[in-house]
């Protein structure tokens, strides 16, 4: 599956709504939309909250179905996208989306004064198709907008199937509440794009701190505090089916804060250690600083500079060189966005080859799993210092398992298995990633296997 880009969200212009005054909020119309809508610009009022059809790259007939509170289903949907952009992102929201805005949310809100920003989610995920399960929040540098946002737009993927991966490059991990990240970044034409990506995937998430998200998104430069909260949306990016896709239920409340201003930043980070090395990680552990308020985490940097985020004091650095030299440092932060003075820099030293054979190391997650299938993605991490030509990942199967399906790979080989890279991924730039991933079948127990992985 190619990785995905953004889309263009233009709902019909019957749907724009333009703001009577700057910071005033619009009320929603007060006709009720029919409990099932097969439109692709079609809502439906849930309350506080809006569903919204969002078909926007493709033509074929979806149709939610909304069954009360804010529980609502993809009743109807079988795309069949071989890659590039999504077909459609069916979703519920609170705020202001291009205009068209729910009552009673509170927003938009400037980051600055954003004193907690926490959802829940519950979902249903049907076991074929290839779909992403998100949230998509927006920010803009004024409060109200009728068109496309030009501030920074977050996605939470809280799970995916199918090999879909985030707009951008994984440029980073962070530990926020407790669950572990994996951090996209990119660029469009006028606006900034953070991905966060949940490690392991999820179906719901539970008091989710969206404000942590925010401010670990606005140290690594990509939301600037003076820019507006305007909406978060929460739904499904589909490709593949996306039949019995579903939202259980769904609640977000965001609040400003007092006032104030804290300025008094943490103390600097103390006792900073390696406590372990492999040939592609390094591990870190350090003594936690204190805060007039409250350290919310720390920022890690390697050779100067920043590659992640963590709410603890201990972090590991994967993805590495074997035989290679790196200097690391570590800052702490508060909710105010003030950063401590970098901590003494420590030096780490990776062992040599071992586990991820020549030039690369490969990881296996399986992303779904029922009855007798599943899928996985294999993520390939060119260890050298020059880009690759091409790699092959390669491992036996444990308990019977056998492949029906590959993608963003080519499979050379079913047992012994042994997947080659496509004929678009095969370069990865040092220390960079690509992925593939696919679908097979077992029976009994479904063990993960060894992986190898070679160069060229």
């Amino acid at each position: 599956m190619a990785p995905r880009f953004l889309r263009p969200r233009a709902l019909a212009a019957a749907l724009a709504i333009v703001f009577a005054a700057a910071t005033s909020a619009i009320a929603l119309p007060t006709a009720q939309a029919a409990t099932t809508t097969c439109s692709g610009t079609g809502t439906i009022p849930a309350g506080d909250y809006m569903i919204q059809a969002n078909e926007w790259n493709s033509t074929a007939q979806q149709c939610l179905t909304y069954t009360g509170g804010t529980a609502w289903s993809v009743s109807t949907a079988n795309f069949n996208l071989s890659g590039g952009a999504p077909a459609t992102y069916p979703s519920i929201f609170k705020g202001c989306h291009w205009g068209l805005c729910t009552g009673n949310s509170g927003l938009p809100i400037q980051m600055s004064k954003l004193s907690s920003a926490v959802s829940s989610w519950s979902t249903t995920q049907p076991s074929s198709g290839a779909y992403d399960v998100a949230y998509d929040i927006w920010f803009n540098s004024t409060p109200t907008t009728s068109g496309q946002p030009d501030g920074t737009e977050v996605m939470i993927w809280i799970n995916s199937r199918g090999g879909v991966a985030p707009f951008g490059s994984q440029t980073g991990n962070a530990n926020i509440s407790g669950m572990n990240w994996n951090v996209w970044t990119g660029q469009q034409t006028s606006w900034k794009i953070i991905s966060y990506v949940l490690n392991p995937g999820a179906t719901s998430v539970s008091n989710l701190d969206l404000k942590a998200i925010f401010q670990d998104a606005e140290n690594r430069g990509s939301i600037n505090p003076s820019h507006y909260l305007l909406d978060v949306e929460a739904g499904f990016e589909i490709w593949q089916g996306g039949q019995g896709l579903g939202t259980n239920s769904f609640s977000v409340t965001a609040t400003t804060g007092g006032g104030g201003g804290d300025t008094t930043p943490p103390s600097t980070p103390s006792n900073l250690a390696v406590t372990g090395v492999t040939s592609s990680s390094a591990s870190l552990a350090w003594s936690p600083s204190s805060d007039n308020v409250g350290v919310s985490g720390y920022r890690i940097y390697r050779n100067g500079t920043q590659i992640g985020t963590t709410a603890g004091t201990s972090f590991t650095d994967s993805g590495l060189s074997a035989s290679t030299q790196y200097t690391y440092k570590v800052a702490a932060y508060d909710a105010a966005g003030n950063v401590s003075a970098q901590s003494a820099g420590v030096t780490a030293t990776t062992s040599s080859g071992g586990g991820g054979g020549s030039g690369c190391t490969a990881t296996y997650a399986v992303t779904n799993q029922w009855n007798n299938g599943f899928t996985a993605n294999v993520t390939v991490t060119n260890n050298g210092t020059a880009p690759t030509n091409g790699w092959k990942v390669g491992w036996s199967w444990g308990a019977g398992q056998q492949i029906s399906s590959v993608w963003n790979g080519v499979l050379a080989s079913s047992q012994p298995v042994s997947v080659t890279n496509a004929g678009y991924n095969g370069s990865i730039a040092p220390g960079g990633n690509t992925s593939f991933g696919f679908q097979a079948t077992y029976s009994g127990t479904n063990p993960s296997p060894t992986l190898s992985c070679t160069t060229s």
